[in-house]
């Protein structure tokens, strides 16, 4: 609910979630840019690749008497490339064997094509491979089979090469450029869930400091009085003043009352964070316990000069809960709403919902906006804004409120408007 100590809160945790998230958008940007400069250095060195291969025909070319027009670009003799790993090269004469595969080793050894290498010698006249051999890269076994390439049927000779493992390879040339990018990147990770942990226990710092900052409000104010009645209650003559000893008396008492009735409150939701929340059903009249709950908030009605009205579509309806639970979470809504209103009404209505039970809880108060509907069940969370900034409390209120209700397996609905006021309907399973 609104207290300045939760808008503080809020400016502080918006600010620092921007900059967590900011952080994270940076990490993530850097990532983005390091795969895209890694994919950029791939494609370069697939470039580079080619480029070699290109160098090696040309020196076959310089080696061997290939072709009858010495001075043909050597593009025009690379005449296809069925894939990125292929390379088919048109020729006018058809070479030995032998002397093919030497000066190709050599080739490929002198512009560092350090992979593996399928040859294969087509003869247009034959319409086959009249040749075919694996020249094996230096750190790979020697003798390795041949792999039978794919035969392109055309009106010329050609040399095909095939390099199997050249992605292997082109990445293998990467070694450094890769181990440094996922190092960086394990890094930026690394950071990115520190961010995250910073975010989470700086949030965990500042909830307990709200807290301890609303637990020293909420009874130190009480404390406080029950010290002067106390002191009033001691003087020599307050006997001989019953009228005014019965009134510090009482003074006393509700606000012991208050104090236990908020101890209670912690000491239930310490016990429903440890273990599941246990509820034993019984029927239970629901005007007898709505009547109940507003039995123990008597003081604090008075005290606002509350109303409350009680609509019960039949005296005789009853739910199926736990008896205790449900009165705690009545008693929470009704506070609510008579601490947060000016000159409070409250509105209670019960009865059927198709084949549920519900209990409404209305009020005139402040009323929530709808943005903090999926935050006002959240523990220590009390709503950041409002005209209201002189409401006591922990923020656990309807935190508790909604692990009754879910421990019933029912649910909570929230209505309100601001500036006119709140209702929350807890429907029960019927």
């Amino acid at each position: 609910m609104p207290t300045n100590s939760s808008n503080r809160f809020g400016m502080r945790s918006a600010t620092l979630k921007w900059i967590v998230l900011t952080g994270a958008v940076v990490i993530g940007l850097i990532i983005a840019m390091q795969l895209y400069w890694l994919n950029h250095i791939y494609k370069l060195e697939q470039k580079q690749f080619d480029t070699n291969v290109v160098k090696c025909v040309r020196g076959l070319f310089e080696d061997m008497n290939l072709s009858d027009s010495p001075g043909s670009h050597l593009q025009q003799m690379i005449t296809l490339r069925p894939s990125s790993n292929t390379f088919v090269i048109s020729i006018s004469n058809l070479p030995h064997e032998d002397t093919l595969a030497f000066y190709l080793t050599h080739e490929l050894m002198d512009f560092d094509i350090l992979t593996e290498c399928n040859v294969a010698l087509y003869d247009k006249t034959k319409g086959y491979y009249i040749f075919q051999q694996n020249i094996a890269s230096p750190a790979s076994a020697s003798g390795v089979a041949p792999v039978s390439p794919a035969v392109y049927s055309t009106n010329y000779h050609y040399i095909l090469l095939h390099f199997p493992d050249r992605s292997g390879y082109i990445l293998s040339q990467m070694n450094l450029w890769i181990i440094g990018s996922i190092v960086l990147v394990l890094v930026l990770i690394g950071l990115a869930i520190s961010l995250f942990y910073f975010y989470k226990q700086k949030f965990l710092i500042e909830i307990q400091k709200d807290f301890v900052n609303n637990f020293t409000h909420e009874f130190k104010t009480p404390l406080s009085v029950m010290k002067i009645a106390s002191e009033v209650l001691s003087q020599p003559g307050i006997a001989k003043q019953p009228e005014r000893m019965e009134k510090y008396t009482t003074i006393i008492t509700h606000e012991t009352e208050h104090l236990q009735n908020q101890v209670e409150r912690l000491l239930k939701m310490a016990v429903s964070e440890q273990h599941v929340l246990r509820v034993e059903m019984e029927p239970i009249p629901v005007k007898a316990l709505i009547e109940q709950a507003i039995s123990k908030l008597q003081p604090l009605v008075e005290a606002r000069g509350a109303k409350i009205e009680i609509k019960i579509e039949a005296d005789e309806v009853a739910v199926t809960a736990d008896k205790t639970h449900l009165e705690l979470a009545i008693v929470n809504l009704i506070e609510n709403g008579i601490k947060y209103s000016g000159t409070p009404l409250i509105i209670i209505e019960a009865g059927k919902c198709g084949t549920d039970n519900f209990i409404s809880v209305k009020d005139n108060g402040v009323g929530i906006d709808k943005r903090f509907f999926k935050h006002i069940f959240k523990k220590f969370y009390r709503v950041p804004t409002g005209d209201v900034h002189n409401v006591k409390g922990f923020g656990l209120g309807l935190n508790f409120v909604k692990k009754i209700v879910d421990a019933h397996n029912g649910k909570i609905v929230v209505n309100s408007v601001p500036g006119i006021g709140t209702e929350f309907k807890i429907i029960l399973p019927g």
